[in-house]
C-alpha cells in the first residue's frame, strides 16, 4: 500500500469533475482504494508522497497513434489524406524492415511517450513482424501499457509496403505465438490497416485469426470523403463503411473495436458504431491537418457511444493528449459555427473526460481515481503559469489543458508503479 498527497481531479462522467483538494489517496495493489482529509491511526505508519499543492490527475490515453511515424511528424500538413500517405507516411513505415533503423526511431518514440502525460496507448506499428515486437519490448521496458498491432495490408499500397495475402496470415500468426505471455504490460491488437488496404481473403483471414485468439481490433473509419467513396466501390454490397468491417465481424460486438476518426458517419454508421460498443478515436489535429473534416463528438457523446482521443501521430503533430484536448474544444467550435448546428461546442468536462475515463474504458477500470480504477496518474506542477493563488483547482486544471508540456510534469505513475 501506498498513500499521495495533493490536489487530485478526475472525471466523474462527461459533465462531471470531481476534486479533492489536499487530500490523501490510499493506493492498494496499484488501484485507488480510497479518500481521506485527514489520516486514520491504521494509516499513519504507511510513507506518504507529498506533492503539496501540484495538480494530480489520471494519466492521460491515446488511442490512436503510428509510432512508425513519430521521425516525421510536422510533414505533409498542406496534404490530404490520400496523398500524405502516399507522399510520407508508405516510404517512411518502409524503413521499418531495417531492425537498427526501427530500434533507433522506436527508442526516442518510447522515451517521448515515457515522458509525456501519456499513460496507455493503442498503437499502430508497421507489417514488420520483427519490428513491432521489438516496439512491444520498449514500451514493456518503459513501464507503459499499450496495445500494439501488427499492420496488415496487401492491396492498394506500394509493392514495398504491400503483403502477400498468406505471408501477411502468416506473419501475423507468429507475431501472436511469439508475443503471447511475454509482457506485463503490453498486449497485442488485430490491426487491418483500413478497408482500401485489405483484400477480402485478408480480411477473411484476420476473422479466422481472431475467433482463434480472441483480441481486440483497430482501425480507421470515415476519416475523408474520398476514402469513404472508394469503400463504396470496394464493397458495393455494404450501405456504409461500417458494415466492411462488420461483414467480417470485425466490428465490435464481442470484438473490443477502436476505429479512429469517424469524422463523416451518416447516422446508420453511428447507429451500428453505438450497437456494436465500438470505441471512437477522435483525431481533431490529425483531421484539421488533412482537411478531413470535424467529427460530430457532441452528437456520439449525446448517442451514449463510448469516445476518447488521440494523437494520430504523424498526421498530427503533436504527441501531447492535452493538445488533443484543447483542439477537440476548438474544432467543435468551428463545426458550430460553419454548419449552423446548436449544440457542437465541448466543455472543459467533456474533453478532460474524453482524454481520461472516455478513453480510459477501453482499458478497463483506468482514467479515474474512483475505487477500484488503476492508479494512473501524472503530478503537474503548473507555476511555470505564473501566480495561481486566485485560481480555482478547476481554472488551474483548464490552464494546464491549454498550457502543459512535458516540463511540467513533476511524476507519473502506471497502475500504482512510478515511472518517472
Amino acid at each position: 500500500m501506498k498513500l499521495i498527497k495533493g490536489n487530485f481531479i478526475y472525471s466523474i462522467d462527461k459533465d462531471n469533475i470531481e476534486i479533492k483538494e489536499n487530500q490523501y489517496l490510499l493506493i492498494k495493489d496499484g488501484k485507488a482504494e480510497e479518500f481521506y482529509k485527514e489520516l486514520p491511526s491504521r494509516l499513519k505508519s504507511i510513507e506518504v508522497e507529498d506533492y503539496g499543492d501540484n495538480i494530480i490527475i489520471p494519466g492521460l490515453i491515446d488511442l490512436h497513434i503510428h509510432a512508425p511515424q513519430y521521425a516525421f511528424r510536422g510533414m505533409g500538413m498542406d496534404m490530404q489524406l490520400l496523398d500524405w500517405l502516399n507522399t510520407y507516411a508508405f516510404k517512411e513505415e518502409c524503413k521499418y524492415n531495417n531492425l537498427e533503423y526501427a530500434k533507433r526511431q522506436y527508442s526516442k518514440f518510447v522515451n517521448d511517450v515515457k515522458n509525456s502525460a501519456t499513460t496507455r496507448l493503442s498503437i499502430f506499428a508497421t507489417l514488420h513482424k520483427e519490428a513491432t515486437i521489438m516496439l512491444m519490448d520498449l514500451l514493456e521496458q518503459a513501464g507503459i501499457k499499450a496495445y500494439v498491432g501488427k499492420v496488415n495490408m496487401d492491396r492498394n499500397s506500394p509493392e514495398f509496403l504491400t503483403e502477400d495475402t498468406l505471408k501477411s496470415k502468416e506473419d501475423t500468426i507468429e507475431w501472436l505465438e511469439e508475443t503471447k505471455d511475454r509482457y506485463k504490460h503490453i498486449k497485442p491488437i488485430l490491426t487491418p490497416r483500413f478497408i482500401p488496404s485489405c483484400t477480402n481473403n485478408l480480411m477473411e483471414e484476420i476473422t479466422q485469426i481472431n475467433n482463434i485468439y480472441n483480441i481486440p481490433i483497430q482501425s480507421h473509419l470515415s476519416e475523408n470523403t474520398s476514402e469513404i467513396e472508394w469503400v463504396a466501390q470496394l464493397h458495393p454490397d455494404t450501405n456504409n463503411y461500417a458494415e466492411a468491417y462488420d461483414k467480417y465481424n470485425l466490428f465490435g460486438k464481442d470484438n473490443k473495436t477502436i476505429m479512429a476518426h469517424c469524422v463523416h458517419c451518416p447516422d446508420d454508421e453511428l447507429s451500428l458504431i453505438k450497437q456494436n460498443n465500438v470505441t471512437v478515436a477522435h483525431c481533431p489535429q490529425s483531421n484539421a491537418n488533412l482537411t478531413s473534416g470535424i467529427a460530430p463528438i457532441k452528437k456520439m457523446l449525446s448517442m451514449g457511444i463510448d469516445v476518447g482521443l488521440g494523437s494520430d501521430i504523424a498526421a498530427g503533430s503533436s504527441l501531447s493528449i492535452f493538445r488533443a484536448m484543447s483542439d477537440a474544444v476548438q474544432v467543435s467550435k468551428l463545426r458550430q459555427a460553419m454548419t449552423g448546428e446548436a449544440n457542437q461546442i465541448l466543455t472543459l468536462s467533456e474533453v478532460f473526460y474524453l482524454g481520461t475515463k472516455g478513453g480510459g474504458k477501453f482499458f478497463g477500470n483506468v482514467g479515474s481515481f474512483e475505487k477500484g480504477y488503476e492508479f494512473d496518474a501524472v503530478v503537474l506542477n503548473d507555476e511555470s503559469f505564473g501566480d495561481n493563488s486566485d485560481f480555482t483547482l478547476k481554472e488551474r486544471l483548464e490552464r494546464i489543458i491549454y498550457l502543459s508540456d512535458d516540463r511540467n510534469i513533476v511524476a507519473k505513475y502506471v497502475a500504482g508503479n512510478k515511472i518517472i
